[in-house]
């Protein structure tokens, strides 16, 4: 096709609208031009007839694999790559971003630099506008932007200044997007928009956990902490259905999302007391069930092995302040403490051969949490026992100097990893999982939570000035992963 030519396509059935796919990506591509002329067929087709046969998700992506299967991509993978990703940032048209912006997430599953060009190309700004205006537009677009944005942040670290693009406003507005689709059972927001926040957390805090330097451009807010903080009890959906997602998560890298935000609202006195009491009890059960069926030992690859290590150090710290600052430690209100005392035994006491030995930092979070006040016993010989277990394992004073000296290499091939470094590592996984929801009791048509099919509003108070002075929430708020060393 000539540019700037106008040709009209005569179909009679989806078997024609098919083929012409087929034939369009099977012409002569040796040249940009020719590849630019295929392409823009290949889009201006596929969007004409896009509500007649491209319908669904399966459509959708069956349109794009025919692309990405064709030699004309094979062959071309950068220079296609960027033609759509600039279609992506300039085009407006509703239909036409749609198109562009799966085959950009399809592409980007089975080639992670298509997301590094996105990066690379200031993509998040866009996507980030682009989620803000096209709710109204296309509920099929604006979930897909979602993914698109969620992906390519999960992969790889963002700038500073695409974390500014995200302001309050966008925050509370996936927030109020959530209550107020509580009640739908088809939903197909939550899973997308609870993604999205985790990994907005996870980069916060990895600017938390950077050094300060000169010139580094200042502190970054963690805008998901600093808003729960502010405005908790009216976006509790959102924590409901932290738990319940963690309760059928089996990825790694999923759950180490959903700890680490568990752990900052849990560490934070301003949310101690975000979850409903019944909530935790859920959290309790689930904690409890995943520390006994984690075994480090399973993993044939150091990787695994290492994931479940970190995953279970994550679970425990995690326990730890969810059992001390939350209405559980209140008088009455000691959820399942004989369960949880014999858990903290059986983590440091496991025998059979079917687990790994216990390492010493499972018996450092071990002893942190049985010195909660509610969970303590006087003379209790399962607490002696357990500080005999880390006398055992505990380095010696000749060890340690030898080690801070560099007088030993002995140890040089022990892993250390943190969980971030773990999780960096895990393969990344694509979720299985459908979105966890809970149905609410409407009064009058109206959700129980009193937002459902409220117009959306941001506070109209500046938060900004309120935790200014707090670096938590400034720095993305503390890492549940640098404190092995600690005394306990």
């Amino acid at each position: 096709m000539d540019d700037g030519e106008d040709i009209a396509w005569r179909l009679d059935n989806e078997q024609q609208f098919w083929q012409q796919l087929d034939d369009i990506v099977s012409g002569p591509s040796n040249g940009h031009e020719l590849i630019d002329n295929a392409l823009r067929a290949y889009l201006a087709f596929a969007a004409t007839y896009k509500q007649e046969y491209l319908s669904s998700e399966h459509d959708v992506a069956r349109y794009c694999y025919r692309l990405l299967d064709a030699d004309l991509f094979q062959e071309n993978q950068d220079y296609v790559r960027r033609q759509f990703l600039y279609c992506l940032l300039q085009d407006d048209d509703a239909d036409t971003l749609h198109l562009a912006a799966a085959l950009l997430l399809f592409d980007g599953r089975a080639h992670e630099s298509a997301f590094e060009l996105l990066q690379a190309e200031g993509a998040f700004t866009r996507l980030v506008e682009l989620i803000r205006a096209r709710r109204d537009d296309d509920i099929g677009l604006h979930r897909l932007l979602l993914e698109l944005l969620c992906e390519m942040s999960r992969i790889q670290k963002l700038t500073r200044d695409d974390l500014k693009s995200v302001d309050d406003d966008f925050i509370l507005y996936l927030f109020q997007m959530i209550e107020q689709l509580s009640d739908d059972a088809d939903d197909p927001y939550h899973y997308p928009i609870i993604r999205v926040l985790l990994v907005l957390n996870e980069q916060y805090m990895c600017f938390a956990n950077l050094p300060a330097s000169p010139g580094s451009g200042g502190a970054v807010t963690n805008r998901v902490l600093k808003l729960l903080s502010a405005h908790g009890p009216l976006y509790r959906t959102f924590g409901e259905n932290l738990i319940l997602l963690l309760n059928r998560e089996t990825a790694l890298a999923h759950q180490l999302l959903i700890l680490k935000l568990l752990y900052l609202l849990f560490t934070t006195p301003s949310t101690y007391e975000y979850f409903y009491t019944n909530d935790l009890h859920v959290l309790v059960d689930v904690i409890i069930r995943n520390l006994l069926d984690l075994d480090p030992s399973i993993g044939k690859l150091d990787e695994e092995r290492d994931g479940q290590k970190a995953l279970r150090h994550t679970y425990l710290r995690v326990l730890c302040p969810l059992l001390r600052n939350t209405q559980l430690a209140r008088e009455g209100s000691n959820y399942k403490r004989e369960e949880v005392r014999k858990l903290l035994h059986l983590l440091v006491n496991r025998s059979t051969a079917h687990f790994a030995p216990v390492d010493e930092t499972v018996i450092r979070l071990v002893i942190r949490c049985k010195q909660i006040e509610w969970l303590r016993e006087d003379g209790d010989e399962q607490d002696q026992e357990i500080e005999r277990k880390l006398a055992e394992v505990a380095p010696k004073e000749s060890d340690v100097a030898k080690k801070l000296l560099g007088m030993s290499l002995e140890d040089a091939g022990v892993s250390s990893l943190s969980v971030v470094d773990v999780a960096a590592k895990v393969t990344k996984e694509k979720p299985t999982v459908p979105a966890p929801r809970r149905r609410r009791k409407k009064t009058n048509g109206v959700a129980s939570n009193g937002t459902h099919g409220a117009e959306l509003r941001v506070p109209p108070s500046d938060l900004s000035a309120s935790f200014s002075g707090s670096e938590d929430f400034r720095e993305g708020g503390r890492s549940p992963f640098a404190d092995d060393a600690e005394d306990v």
